[in-house]
């Protein structure tokens, strides 16, 4: 029998939290983190307040400030929060939206039939994790505005001036007790912003900040309006390409009050861009609404090919992987009661969307191939180009993996495999060079550590995507793919991979970088759902060793060094040594510093902001000469860490 308790558990223990205590209890149930993402999180909840207002036709401006002060300001001329006495907490409409969670106008459907943010609960989540915060309203003829610190009023509402605007202003300082760095990156805000004003096509956002930018040395300013939407995101895509189409197909129309607009272009690449929305949500795991486009986009191609004679009847039909094959998409809707699932919470799951968008994107574009016969040629070829390549893909893969056993059946030769075989704790370093491998070979733990070492530069996979029997038949490549057993390409099946950790380690030099730049490639293009699962990650060894007498430091940058330089000054034998290859480290230093998992610092590998990912490994890494001098040229002053 075991003993009870001395402490005794009564009503007493039962801990209430009124107000917006719990969000600042538990801040990460409401904005996810209280790092760098947390803190861009509370400008997007304003924002998405102020979208809001745009999608239901009442604002058309937007700007955001960040003062030198630390205070955001995000302002709109909508309609303005009112401020009237709500029925049920006898408190202003204003102040019940800023100091209660899950009060707004999105949840019964009157004031807003459409809704951008995923909880409605943005202003009443930013007041309570901000040190300070103002709502200002213009409605009715006057100007209101109320004071708030922690999410508490520090005073009644009050009537100011008369005004004729109309609108909402929220400043905010985030608290420094919730947000310990309060660092933003202009890069990802702008980004943010900029998809933003795609996705409304005449809303107008207006971002600025008086900070002093240390790697410009300017203020930032920009200002963001596309009159043609999503047509004009679409062209951006394809801003470094060949276009199969004069201007982007677009469309849009409203069906039982969901609002389904469309844009696409083809372009002479062989990967498919496809990006959807929902509500100004980017649904990154897809869901009904993307399903519905690819299947009007595959029926209604097969069908005008057939009509049009491409298609002869004793021909298969085009899949919907030879249609998808370059070609740049963007699919948006916008609905009065979005449910969204999937892991991140990033899939439309409404069932009744895809059908509406089946039906909107089918009638669109049958219509724009019957009207635009040339441009529909183009697209027609492009799209049995990539059926031909495809069937010859796979009679080449097939060969590849008859010759060279690629099936996961047998391991690489130049594998040092371990002995665990759980992939969630096993490990695979792929080394840059026989002399890194020895080391690490010999530097590892056995029991959970497998090195790939690779011999040179491998093939750039970016400018061969169309030729699979040479990136099948490069050496290099196919120990990596024989080494991780889960296949490649459309056959990738990230759950069959044998380490849950796949680690690239290379020199910390200029020939290091372009190594680990080919293997990212190729992950990227060949097992981008290697990189989705969180399974690829950068080692990073040490630059220095600093040994003064006995005692041995190691430095993984300048700053770094600097540092520990400057503390051991007035010591004597002093030994500063610059790595400039693995293979210059012993295999004790190896493990010490890079290898193990109590000591060693590591990268994730992550895609962040697709749209751009996308367009940096065509720019940097395809054939098209031009964008690539073009990025060099405006990125060649703020380069780090240059190794010549």
């Amino acid at each position: 029998m075991q003993q009870q308790s001395k402490a005794e558990y009564t009503a007493k223990d039962i801990q209430v939290l009124e107000g917006l205590e719990a969000v600042r209890v538990r801040p990460g149930m409401y904005i996810g983190s209280t790092d760098q993402r947390g803190l861009h999180h509370l400008i997007y909840e304003i924002l998405d307040n102020a979208v809001d207002e745009a999608m239901a036709g009442f604002c058309d401006t937007v700007d955001i400030v960040l003062g030198a002060d630390g205070v955001i300001t995000v302002s709109d001329n909508g309609r303005g929060i009112p401020i009237d006495i709500h029925p049920t907490t006898k408190l202003t409409a204003l102040e019940t939206v800023m100091t209660t969670l899950h009060a707004g106008g999105k949840f019964g459907g009157g004031a807003y039939k459409v809704t951008g943010g995923l909880h409605g609960v943005g202003g009443s989540v930013v007041n309570g994790l901000s040190e300070y915060l103002k709502a200002e309203v213009r409605r009715g003829g006057w100007h209101y505005y109320q004071e708030y610190a922690k999410g508490k009023p520090l005073g009644k509402l009050v009537k100011g001036e008369k005004t004729q605007k109309t609108g909402t202003r929220i400043s905010f300082k985030p608290d420094p007790e919730i947000f310990h760095n309060i660092e933003y990156d202009f890069e990802i805000l702008i980004s943010h912003f900029k998809e933003i004003a795609f996705l409304n096509k005449g809303l107008e956002i207006r971002f600025a900040s008086p900070w002093h930018d240390k790697e410009r040395h300017s203020d930032v300013e920009r200002v963001y309006f596309f009159d043609g939407g999503i047509a004009n995101l679409v062209r951006n895509f394809n801003r470094n390409r060949k276009v199969m189409q004069t201007l982007p197909f677009y469309y849009e129309k409203v069906v039982d009050d969901t609002y389904v607009e469309v844009a696409i272009q083809y372009n002479d690449s062989f990967t498919e861009t496809v990006f959807s929305f929902a509500n100004c949500i980017n649904t990154q795991e897809g869901g009904s609404h993307l399903t519905g486009f690819r299947s009007a986009l595959t029926r209604v191609i097969n069908d005008f090919a057939r009509k049009q004679g491409f298609i002869k009847d004793d021909q298969p039909n085009l899949t919907g992987e030879d249609v998808r094959e370059g070609l740049a998409a963007v699919v948006s809707v916008k609905l009065t009661d979005p449910q969204f699932e999937g892991q991140t919470k990033t899939k439309l799951g409404n069932a009744e969307v895809r059908g509406i968008v089946e039906s909107v994107v089918g009638e669109g574009l049958a219509r724009y191939l019957e009207e635009n016969l040339t441009d529909a040629k183009r697209v027609i070829e492009k799209c049995m180009t990539s059926q031909k390549a495809r069937e010859a893909a796979k009679r080449a893969r097939e060969l590849v993996i008859r010759k060279n056993a690629l099936d996961g059946s047998s391991l690489p030769g130049k594998l040092s495999d371990c002995a665990e075989r759980d992939p969630a704790k096993s490990e695979l370093y792929i080394v840059e060079g026989e002399s890194a491998g020895g080391s690490a070979k010999m530097g590892r733990d056995r029991h959970f550590q497998a090195i790939l070492p690779l011999k040179g530069k491998i093939l750039n996979v970016e400018r061969v995507l169309q030729q699979p029997d040479k990136i099948l038949g490069h050496e290099e490549i196919r120990a990596m793919i024989a080494a991780l057993g889960a296949g490649e390409g459309e056959e990738f099946d990230a759950s069959k991979v044998r380490y849950q950790k796949i680690i690239i380690m290379t020199d910390a030099d200029v020939d290091g970088s372009h190594i680990r730049t080919l293997i990212l490639t190729f992950f990227y293009r060949r097992m981008k759902a290697l990189i989705e699962a969180g399974y690829l990650y950068i080692a990073q060894p040490p630059l220095y060793r600093i040994q003064a007498g006995r005692n041995v430091q190691y430095a993984f940058d300048d700053e770094q060094k600097d540092k520990i330089m400057a503390k051991l000054n007035g010591q004597r034998n002093i030994h500063l040594q610059r790595y400039k290859g693995l293979g210059e480290m012993n295999p004790d230093q190896l493990w010490e510093t890079t290898m193990d998992p109590e000591a060693r610092q590591m990268l994730l590998v992550g895609i962040g902001d697709p749209i751009e990912t996308e367009n940096v490994f065509t720019s940097l890494m395809g054939e098209v000469v031009a964008p690539r001098r073009n990025f060099i040229a405006a990125h060649a002053r703020s380069v780090k860490n240059l190794d010549v």
